[in-house]
């Protein structure tokens, strides 16, 4: 049966996959972003679909309306945008949070969590099982973003504890994929739009710290699986793709993939930046039958496609600002 269903953050980069991906499947879909780091454009072509309705709304402030479900995406997730002003980015993750769970009680309806790779900070358990507590620099610059996050989770748990309401938290690690933001920072968009545009790939610390990178449309084919799970799990599930690769192999792989003469920089990495990061899964295979489908350079040849669409259109306005990761 179809449903009227909110996506906070929809206009962002794996909000606005979400919201196309629930619309296919003949649902209604309320997208709400205050535009923060969304963007219209993600969504345009999704704008022609009568079944999609968005709204410029902030999460810090009580929202009003008649839903079925609740995804909760709402808050920016890249380093640069969330220490430009972390004190919002802490308003947006816990505030956010209490004002979407709010809506689902009083609704009754389900409510999905986008929570991080991130709580488990610079990680010294590998790879990260969801029963991890994490070791974060709760100082740290990337603290609001960390900690906004974690308590979120609890405000979560809370909630169903409390007044029994059906919740639902994901943790994400690393996702990329076309509708990235062009200056987010990341390691992914950072390199492959200056392999396109032939600057150097400027890589951070020694470059054999390892990511995991799962393809956009495999993490939103999770966040549906978890959504619809009948059974209430009390704990959150790891989405990611448990293949791990360092940067420099990712930098030296987008450099080819572009056939690109750019030449590999290296600079300081930034505090707290952690030096492994891949997801335990095995919660999600097992609950939710989940796991990564598309292959790294597959992925990656997408991405990069959409990334020579947009120099195409506007050089000057895609070039990268410092990395993330």
């Amino acid at each position: 049966m179809a449903k009227r269903v909110l996506v906070t953050g929809g206009a962002g980069f794996i909000g606005s996959h979400l919201c196309e991906r629930l619309l296919r499947e003949k649902n209604e879909v309320l997208c709400v972003d205050n535009f923060y780091t969304g963007s219209r454009s993600n969504v345009a072509e999704l704008l022609k679909n009568p079944s999609f309705e968005i709204l410029r709304h902030d999460v810090t402030f009580p929202l009003y309306v008649e839903v079925d479900e609740i995804y909760n995406l709402a808050c920016p997730a890249s380093p640069i945008h969330y220490q430009r002003d972390p004190v919002q980015t802490t308003k947006t993750s816990v505030m956010g949070a209490i004002n979407m769970l709010g809506l689902a009680k009083r609704l009754r309806v389900r409510i999905l969590q986008t929570s991080t790779s991130e709580v488990y900070g610079d990680p010294d358990v590998h790879p990260q099982p969801e029963e991890y507590h994490g070791r974060v620099n709760i100082t740290g610059p990337r603290a609001c973003y960390d900690e906004g996050k974690r308590c979120a989770e609890t405000l979560f748990f809370d909630y169903q504890r409390q007044h029994r309401l059906p919740i639902r938290v994901a943790r994400i690690f690393n996702t990329y994929g076309p509708n990235m933001h062009p200056q987010d920072g990341r390691v992914v968009s950072n390199f492959i739009i200056q392999a396109l545009t032939g600057q150097p790939i400027t890589l951070y610390g020694t470059g054999r710290q390892t990511r995991s990178f799962c393809y956009v449309d495999d993490l939103v084919e999770g966040l549906v699986r978890l959504m619809a799970m009948e059974c209430q799990t009390a704990a959150p599930i790891n989405l990611g793709n448990p293949i791990e690769i360092t940067v420099e192999e990712l930098a030296q792989r987008i450099i080819a993939l572009c056939n690109s003469r750019s030449v590999v920089e290296y600079h300081p990495l930034p505090q707290d930046d952690p030096m492994q990061r891949r997801p335990d899964i095995a919660r999600a295979t097992e609950l939710l039958q989940w796991k990564p489908r598309v292959p790294l350079d597959r992925g990656l040849q997408r991405t990069i496609a959409y990334f020579e669409a947009l120099l195409t259109r506007g050089r000057s306005a895609v070039l990268p600002l410092q990395q993330a990761s």
